[in-house]
């Protein structure tokens, strides 16, 4: 599939209908409304529960600046703003799309607003009390279950400030729709296909049984909790979706099934311990200097604060190490340098339904500041711009003929797409004398234009010299070429939007957040800089790229131009 990400986005506000027709084919089954049958809201229907027996305890720090915008009745979700009149809920105006409001009655932001004093407080009761009444009872857009299940998860970790606060007939209204919305997605677990949604479900049926149940049909609970984290959660820890911040989202799930379950004077599951420490160990991988996480795949920043939460639940440092042999990635660290490469394939189905094509792209950071990346990825952005950023185009990697290193196929049960391999993806690491080399590769164009891409780089003992080489080589199982033809190539160094670029003569100086000058270097000739955008942080982004084209011989064995492009990051000694 051919695809030019410059062009890609959103170039004007979409009517109703295509918003729709958007949802509709970027979402899939998972964005489809529910339905209720007469049969279903007789098995969902029941008694309110008298109360919790416990509570869960959040352990993620609340987002204080978004808090306390939803104070000012100004409601933010990727790059659309709401401003409601004083003490009006978003959902009493037209939305302005599908994804807005798929995000909206998620809660993620209730936490937010119950941490901004007594009025806010007050204020988070009245937005479910209102979400009550106009959709308590069902509706198809906000019972779909991969939504229910986040907000039963929202509401339930707010405690007794939601479910022990207000008047009788209040506590007891919402007692009786989260009930029967748990019910609802304890219905639909088992024809679920989207691994997100079965995974919350599996986790918030667990809580019920717990802190709803008082211990009533725990053993199932746990049995199915036990099955999504054999699927969903690799030996080394990893995601299966190969997406660290849903890693960190799992273990962060995970802790405070473990602290309900402690506190409710039960042991603890040995595969719930076993798995918080894999993922433990995995989230201390990939934290940064800034004490983020990289947004590799479908996977954002996250913020520092959460990161240092989850990791503060080990009880101790997580182990060290620099491979992650089933998650597929590498780690190059030397002095203040990080580097992390993305030496993998993507996830089988249906795991692979938001993963990237990717190949060989990696991250670099120097302290806390963040270099080079890719284009990043947020949920909360619309979904237009979450489809187009999995290209291949959006990494910092070597293209080929503009298209994809991994090929994109359609999952008929979830009506996603998703990409496959590349093929013979691999990598070789070397240290020695202090110094880091790694060589990797992938097939991923060798079908269509019998080239390998091979990347190597090389880090010095002291983390100030990063040097890299993209190569495109024919193998001799190949064969000759059936034309003479020449291929063009970009390869692509996408930009952190903190990083300040300017274009030197024989140079291209960049100056991070902190200070730091580094050059980039190349003896190719046609280096330029591109504007490109950033997703990471949950808006979008301007930003910069460094674009090296040239067209590639098709009979090349890569050891030299114009297949072979040499390039290096170069730290500027401080005066």
């Amino acid at each position: 599939m051919s695809v030019e990400f410059a062009n890609s986005g959103p170039a004007h506000r979409r009517s109703p209908e295509e918003d729709a027709e958007l949802w509709s084919k970027l979402t899939g089954k998972s964005g489809e409304e529910a339905t209720a049958s007469p049969i279903h809201r007789l098995k969902i229907a029941g008694t309110a529960p008298e109360g919790f027996g416990l509570y869960p305890r959040a352990i993620v720090p609340a987002d204080d600046m978004r808090g306390e915008s939803l104070m000012r009745d100004v409601w933010r979700i990727g790059m659309d703003k709401m401003e409601m009149p004083p003490g009006r809920p978003p959902w009493a105006a037209e939305l302005p799309s599908r994804h807005f409001s798929d995000r909206l009655h998620r809660f993620d932001w209730l936490c937010d607003v119950f941490t901004q004093g007594d009025a806010g407080a007050d204020r988070a009761r009245f937005l479910v009390d209102d979400w009550i009444e106009n959709f308590g009872r069902f509706h198809g857009f906000a019972w779909r279950a991969g939504c229910t299940a986040d907000r039963i998860w929202n509401w339930m970790v707010c405690g007794p400030a939601l479910f022990e606060m207000g008047g009788e007939e209040a506590v007891h209204q919402r007692l009786d729709v989260l009930a029967r919305q748990v019910r609802h997605i304890e219905s639909l677990y088992d024809d679920c296909m989207e691994p997100a949604a079965r995974w919350r479900i599996a986790v918030v049926l667990v809580l019920n049984s717990i802190c709803l149940k008082r211990g009533k049909g725990l053993p199932e609970a746990l049995a199915r909790l036990e099955h999504e984290c054999t699927a969903q959660i690799l030996p080394d820890g990893g995601h299966v979706t190969r997406a660290p911040a849903r890693g960190l989202r799992s273990m962060i799930e995970l802790c405070v099934l473990r602290d309900v379950i402690e506190r409710s004077q039960r042991s603890v599951p040995a595969f719930v311990q076993s798995w918080i420490e894999r993922l433990g160990g995995m989230v201390g991988f990939f934290r940064l200097g800034d004490g983020a996480l990289p947004p590799f795949n479908d996977g954002h920043e996250s913020l520092p604060e959460t990161v240092d939460a989850a990791i503060s639940q080990l009880g101790k440092s997580p182990r060290g190490f620099t491979v992650a042999p089933k998650s597929g990635f590498h780690k190059l660290a030397k002095g203040s340098t990080v580097l992390l490469l993305d030496a993998g394939s993507a996830p089988e189905e249906p795991f692979g339904d938001w993963a990237h094509a990717g190949a060989l792209g990696f991250e670099m950071h120097d302290g806390p500041a963040r270099l080079v990346t890719s284009c990043g990825f947020s949920p909360e952005v619309d979904v237009d711009w979450q489809e187009a950023v999995r290209r291949t185009s959006a990494h910092s990697t070597l293209i080929l003929a503009s298209e994809d290193s991994a090929s994109f196929g359609r999952n008929d049960e979830t009506r996603l797409t998703f990409p496959t391999g590349p093929e013979g993806i691999s990598a070789k690491r070397l240290e020695e004398a202090d110094e880091i080399w790694l060589d990797a590769q992938h097939g991923g164009y060798k079908k269509q234009f019998g080239l390998l891409h091979r990347r190597r780089l090389f880090m010095s003992g002291n983390g100030r010299r990063l040097a890299g080489e993209d190569s495109l080589a024919r193998p001799v199982s190949q064969g000759a070429a059936e034309t003479d033809r020449t291929v063009p190539f970009v390869i692509r160094f996408h930009l952190h939007p903190t990083v300040s670029v300017m274009m030197g003569d024989t140079s291209i100086r960049l100056e991070t957040e902190s200070g730091a000058v580094w050059r980039f270097k190349t003896s190719h000739e046609a280096a330029r800089i591109e504007k490109t955008v950033y997703l990471g942080r949950g808006v979008i982004e301007k930003s910069s790229q460094i674009v090296l084209s040239g067209r590639a011989q098709p009979e090349s064995d890569g050891s030299g131009p114009p297949n072979c492009v040499r390039w290096a990051f170069l730290k500027d000694t401080p005066a």
